[in-house]
């Protein structure tokens, strides 16, 4: 593996190269991205693929990527000019993409601007909150969140994020009435840590889960995609937003294994079937799926 650094106007991105440029095998380059995950996410994932040159960024701002733009939110659009920067300096491209969670959003954000970036992309689980029928619910349960762990830290925000992704169906006032979920319950710290720019907490990254994809720019594009979702997520808020995507681009998502991190291994403490999905991945990008 091969660690590069890309100075942009407003960034300096870290990304890794596995395998060689120009790809050994003949297929384009296969690139993984995730917002807020960086690089690391996607080590289990990218070892499972030892035929192909994958690629690994971390957005700006998160990881080892330093932004220099006096901003911190993380704006789908600007982090499509990321990738495309990266694509380019690959000098190897169009790449097949997977994407998860917010790097899904960033991914859709790339085929509507750059389609000529991406042959096939896999926008595993796009967190889309606006998109689903009780989309200002789910808003609402977003800033509840934040209410959390402004209040109390990151261990009661963390307990609230819990809370919503866990939640099965439409926020319903049952959801809201609920009390505030205890981070002791989910073994997480109860004492304030004094942090308050935690980006999946914060609204760093609403933007990313309040984006609106261009859903004409996105059909018009050449890029065959493939909205995913996991089999553990049904009726969870991220298999709702899924299907609204897929729903938006007249199509149905394609079930992959495991639940939203199901790519990873035990490095995180929730290990998905990191075998299952690479297998299920390739089935989908070679067009048997």
């Amino acid at each position: 593996m091969k660690t590069h650094t890309l100075e942009t106007a407003g960034a300096n991105l870290v990304y890794d190269v596995r395998g060689p440029l120009p790809a050994g095998d003949g297929r384009p380059p296969l690139m993984m991205i995730g917002q807020p995950m960086d690089a690391s996410g996607f080590a289990t994932l990218a070892t499972r693929f030892p035929e192909r040159t994958v690629v690994t960024y971390d957005p700006r701002g998160l990881g080892r990527s330093v932004r220099r733009d006096g901003r911190t939110d993380h704006a789908p659009r600007t982090q499509a000019d990321d990738v495309h920067a990266v694509i380019e300096a690959l000098g190897a491209g169009p790449v097949e993409m997977f994407a998860s969670s917010g790097g899904a959003v960033t991914a859709l954000a790339v085929v509507e601007k750059y389609p000529s970036d991406v042959t096939t992309l896999v926008a595993h689980e796009p967190p889309l909150i606006t998109l689903t029928p009780d989309g200002p619910a789910a808003v609402r349960a977003r800033a509840r969140v934040r209410e959390a762990y402004e209040e109390r830290g990151w261990g009661a925000g963390m307990a609230a994020f819990v809370a919503m992704t866990s939640w099965v169906g439409e926020f319903t006032d049952a959801y809201f009435a609920q009390p505030a979920a205890d981070p002791a319950a989910f073994g997480m710290p109860t004492e304030d840590d004094g942090s308050r720019d935690d980006p999946l907490l914060s609204d760093r990254s609403w933007a990313v889960s309040g984006y609106r994809p261009d859903a004409d720019a996105i059909t018009a594009a050449p890029t065959r995609v493939v909205i995913a979702v996991g089999e553990e997520s049904e009726n969870l808020l991220t298999a709702r937003t899924s299907a609204a995507a897929a729903e938006l681009l007249g199509q149905k998502a394609v079930v992959f294994p495991s639940h939203h991190g199901g790519f990873c291994g035990g490095e995180f403490g929730y290990p998905g079937k990191p075998d299952e999905f690479a297998l299920r991945l390739r089935q989908v990008l070679d067009g048997d799926a």
